[in-house]
């Protein structure tokens, strides 16, 4: 009984080091963001593999998201003749909840993945400690651009997914259930515009979805990131640095999500 009280305090005290561990990480480098020197360069590089990079997963990931929705939902909507609703209920699940969701899913499946072997291969050769020696704060440089770059490029993503989406609900509306286009597409926009607009610009829905991934960009940011710069025990530490980067983004993401889905719906639709 005492050993196993033994294990569960020390991987007790090892949670809490490491929420502690990554909390400071987090913090210094959002300062960083507005501190000189900037690193534009090392930004711009990381928005392009982060970007346009993921593009390819992106693309298939909303196009075929969108057809299996519109293709399930047929199912059960065409024993109550309500398959002139497809576009309803693509629009208002793509934009809500699955764009932002999947989109960061399978972004962190790429790049957090990327971003923690980068920066262990990094740290078991030493080139972090380089970087310490020349006067280079590692976090300014490695940590900050890789931060920015995500918090820029998620809500993009998630915005070409659920585009790619609604127009895969469209291919099956029109293929399979003989919707025609313009009844599809009005439909879509009947649901995002019935959540109500902010400033008469921006459907609450959107706005929502938009919030998002700008949180979970930085979630897959600073865990790839806080991972990589944890990496002990030479090559093979990669591989586990990599493995729990993306296992952790991934559940922090779901976790993140639920709540911000509270928080959302008592500010934006009460």
């Amino acid at each position: 009984m005492k050993n196993l009280w033994y294990l569960v305090e020390n991987w007790l005290k090892r949670a809490v080091l490491g929420v502690q561990e990554y909390t400071v990480l987090t913090v210094k480098a959002v300062r960083y963001i507005f501190a000189r020197p900037f690193y534009w360069r090392d930004t711009l590089q990381q928005m392009d593999l982060i970007g346009v990079g993921s593009l390819g997963i992106v693309l298939l990931t909303g196009l075929f998201t969108g057809m299996v929705l519109a293709l399930q939902s047929s199912v059960e909507m065409r024993r109550f003749g309500a398959t002139i609703y497809i576009g309803r209920l693509v629009g208002a699940s793509a934009v809500r909840e699955l764009g932002p969701v999947l989109t960061a899913l399978m972004v962190a499946g790429r790049v957090g993945a990327g971003m923690a072997a980068q920066l262990g291969s990094m740290k078991v050769t030493e080139q972090i400690d380089a970087l310490n020696v020349i006067g280079t704060d590692p976090i300014k440089k490695l940590v900050t651009p890789r931060l920015v770059a995500a918090l820029i490029m998620l809500p993009i993503l998630t915005v070409i997914t659920d585009t790619i989406a609604i127009f895969g609900g469209l291919l099956i509306a029109v293929v399979k259930l003989d919707l025609t286009a313009d009844l599809y597409m009005r439909s879509v926009y009947q649901t995002l515009a019935q959540s109500g607009f902010v400033l008469r610009l921006v459907p609450k829905d959107v706005l929502a979805g938009l919030i998002k991934p700008f949180f979970f960009g930085g979630i897959i940011a600073m865990t790839g990131c806080y991972f990589g710069l944890q990496t002990t025990g030479g090559t093979a530490g990669v591989g586990v640095s990599t493995t729990r980067a993306v296992v952790t983004a991934s559940i922090l993401i779901l976790a993140v999500d639920y709540f911000l889905t509270q928080l959302l719906i008592s500010i934006l639709f009460t």
